[in-house]
């Protein structure tokens, strides 16, 4: 059964889906996980890097953040835990995921998951999907949360949100 968003944004450019991840990082704790959902170029890998990004430059490290696409997972040490940025497109069955030792991680890192399609029923129940796609013929990006636990996400996206001002998407106008 699908799980309907509990809101959805539009980021004009990739500058404001950049704030957004910006402004969304610092609220995130161990044990967090979201899920990036969405075709190939819709900007999961460049809301990922900006988030942890934020996350290095709130501790004064700068480090290069590159795509996991060939090796699958990135982890970043900082003070206040691990973050884990995963990019599961090319693993064929969800069993590979507990060889890299995502089921751990979820309990005990930050966790940043392209491609959650490929976890099966390992992922986490109340992790928040970021749904992204492209808005048309624009730079736009079109971002859909869902979660079967949305009071757990909710106020941390408002708050991120009001940070980075993106557009209220049709479906949550009132």
């Amino acid at each position: 059964m699908a799980i309907a968003p509990f809101t959805s944004l539009i980021f004009p450019d990739e500058a404001a889906t950049a704030q957004f991840a910006s402004g969304l990082a610092p609220l995130l704790t161990a044990g967090d996980v979201l899920l990036f959902d969405g075709p190939i170029g819709a900007g999961k890998t460049a809301f990922c890097r900006a988030l942890i990004q934020a996350r290095m430059a709130a501790v004064g490290k700068v480090e290069d953040v590159p795509s996991p696409t060939f090796t699958l997972v990135q982890t970043y040490e900082l003070p206040d835990g691990e973050i884990w940025h995963a990019d599961l497109y090319r693993l064929t069955h969800p069993d590979e995921t507990v060889e890299l030792g995502l089921d751990e991680a979820f309990t005990t890192a930050i966790c940043l998951i392209e491609w959650p399609d490929r976890l099966g029923d390992a992922a986490p129940p109340d992790a928040l999907t970021i749904s992204l796609t492209v808005a048309g013929d624009t730079d736009a990006r079109h971002a859909a949360f869902t979660s079967t636990n949305p009071d757990r996400w909710s106020d941390r996206i408002t708050a991120a949100a009001s940070l980075s001002k993106p557009e209220k998407s049709p479906q949550n106008a009132d």
